[in-house]
């Protein structure tokens, strides 16, 4: 399929969700661990279903690592995302914003421990991207800008039940620094592009996706689902897609945004690209 024309485009798009399922690594055992637990998992069981999901997520974190599919410095980060995670749910519990129905030991206040792990995968998920694809980047924001906005954002999820909700304002912010961003990424031998913000909106997107099938699964529900259940409000793409850039700021200061050189025209990005194919490999025109 490589080595015609007529199959390339396909090969390439497969290649593209092999890579993409291979950085979800981390998601994917959390969200089928979800799901098996609340189909499979015994409720006389003498270990509680969120303990029995702790214990395994802390031995897949370790088994990245000890496998070298993640980085200690990328451990590092993925580590402060999870307790600034965790730090969140307690106060956003703490004022009735969604509920954990199930008791346990390994929690603090009423937020067991494993939730802190679903923003390791966030994490987790922007690392291995990073490093599978190869990032390059035009346009991209200073680094203390995005910790300014970062900060921001987490400060006015806690702040946004006592003042007015600044959401709006940050979204803005959001779109300015990165209006001109392009994210350069390599599925094979070519470096493909597109708007940086249009692919945080997706990734976004499938986080929301999972958070549906969290509350389906009774891992954690909100106000609005104790009677029944019911999808999540779209509303809460725009939490995810705010707490996305603090996760992605964090990633940035392990893994410095390289610049991708802008070329003169097509043929001068074939030429580049062309050298680092292997010898003999065919290299698509753009």
């Amino acid at each position: 399929m490589a080595q015609r024309r007529s199959t390339l485009a396909l090969y390439e798009f497969l290649r593209f969700g092999v890579k993409q399922a291979w950085a979800c690594l981390f998601g994917g055992i959390a969200v089928a661990l979800m799901i098996g637990t609340w189909r499979y998992y015994p409720a006389n069981a003498p270990l509680a279903r969120y303990d029995f999901l702790f214990l395994c997520m802390l031995a897949v974190q370790v088994a990245l690592l000890a496998g070298r599919l993640e980085t200690w410095e990328e451990a590092k980060v993925i580590l402060i995302y999870h307790l600034v995670g965790t730090a969140m749910e307690i106060f956003k519990t703490s004022v009735g914003s969604w509920i954990y129905p199930d008791p346990n030991f390994f929690r603090i206040g009423g937020v067991p421990l494993f939730s802190g792990f679903m923003y390791s995968c966030i994490g987790s998920y922007i690392c291995r991207c990073w490093r599978l694809f190869d990032f390059r980047f035009t346009g991209h924001p200073r680094r203390l800008s995005l910790i300014g906005l970062s900060i921001a954002i987490y400060v006015n999820f806690f702040s946004h039940h006592y003042i007015v909700d600044l959401r709006w304002l940050l979204f803005a912010a959001a779109a300015i620094l990165f209006f001109r961003t392009k994210i350069y990424f390599k599925v094979w031998h070519v470096y493909r592009s597109m708007p940086l913000l249009l692919g945080l909106v997706l990734v976004s997107l499938f986080i929301w996706f999972s958070e549906n099938i969290g509350t389906f699964t009774k891992t954690w529900l909100y106000p609005s689902q104790r009677l029944g259940w019911s999808m999540v409000s779209i509303d809460k793409l725009g939490s995810w897609f705010l707490l996305l850039i603090v996760s992605y700021t964090l990633v940035s200061l392990v893994n410095a945004p390289r610049e991708r050189a802008v070329c003169n025209d097509r043929a001068d990005l074939r030429r580049r690209d062309a050298a680092d194919a292997p010898v003999g490999a065919s290299v698509p025109t753009l």
